[in-house]
């Protein structure tokens, strides 16, 4: 991998990990198109796309902390700085709650999710036109519910968390997935976009530390080049800052049906490209 593909990847995945788009599935589509006609092996290949898939997503996640700073800071002064039941430890509780599907998919079935990548564009399309109906019905459902909806509650928790494991798959879009699910559960549309960036800030920075440990304490480490690696990193990073910024907007001012439209037109052309 190069200096300018790893700046083309990383700006897709911060892109389009807030962005209700799939990242998982437009890596998969960048790193088919790019090393279309390559030399390297097929394993090698896939050992540096799971070496750069950790990079940037490492980069998205330090995008997160940055862009909800001060409300991170206040949930762990709530939480920690008094023994008392309240309004923050609350909150953490039910980020806790959400975490169980994608923690039970992640210890019991990661052999299985991880069989799905690199299997071409098919499995992507097919997810990127869910993911495109999940936005279009969510969106209709919020424009035409009578009240203003509610804040997230336990059992939304768990559901939007159900939501999140099954985004697992290339193409189906975690933010979508989550922010669709929380809308049609009736949350309001102010906070659902911040829980659902929010909830996934401890599996991704867990996810991460253990994959890097495995590579870097293995027999063979995985090296993509530092350089690489760098311009990746800050690409994600950057990219993810604007991404997480723009997409809370969008979701206040209810305009999912635009990513609606251009998931469909992707997931489309995945599926063609497939049997071309």
């Amino acid at each position: 991998m190069n200096w300018f593909d790893a700046l083309i990847l990383g700006t897709v995945q911060g892109l389009t990990e807030f962005l209700p788009v799939s990242s998982s599935g437009h890596l998969e589509i960048g790193h088919t198109l790019l090393t279309q006609g390559a030399e390297t092996t097929s394993v090698e290949l896939a050992q540096q796309h799971v070496t750069f898939a950790i990079i940037v997503h490492a980069a998205t996640v330090l995008a997160t902390l940055v862009v909800f700073f001060y409300e991170i800071m206040r949930l762990l002064r709530g939480t920690f700085a008094t023994p008392r039941w309240n309004e923050e430890k609350n909150y953490m509780m039910k980020i806790g709650v959400s975490m169980i599907p994608v923690f039970v998919v992640g210890m019991f079935f990661k052999d299985q999710v991880l069989g799905f990548f690199g299997n071409g564009l098919l499995l992507v399309g097919i997810c990127l036109l869910i993911t495109a109906l999940l936005l279009v019905f969510s969106e209709w459902v919020q424009k035409h519910r009578k009240s203003s909806g509610h804040d997230v509650r336990y059992v939304d928790a768990l559901v939007i968390g159900l939501a999140q494991a099954c985004a697992v798959l290339p193409g189906l879009s975690r933010s979508g997935a989550t922010i669709a699910t929380g809308l049609l559960c009736g949350v309001r549309k102010e906070v659902v976009a911040q829980f659902s960036f929010l909830m996934v800030l401890i599996p991704i920075m867990g996810e991460a530390m253990l994959d890097t440990w495995k590579i870097y304490s293995g027999p063979e480490k995985l090296d993509i080049g530092l350089f690489p690696a760098i311009v990746g990193f800050i690409a994600a990073f950057i990219a993810g800052c604007f991404a997480c910024r723009f997409m809370i907007e969008i979701v206040r001012r209810q305009r999912l049906t635009w990513f609606a439209l251009y998931c469909a037109i992707v997931g489309t052309v995945a599926i063609i490209s497939e049997f071309c």
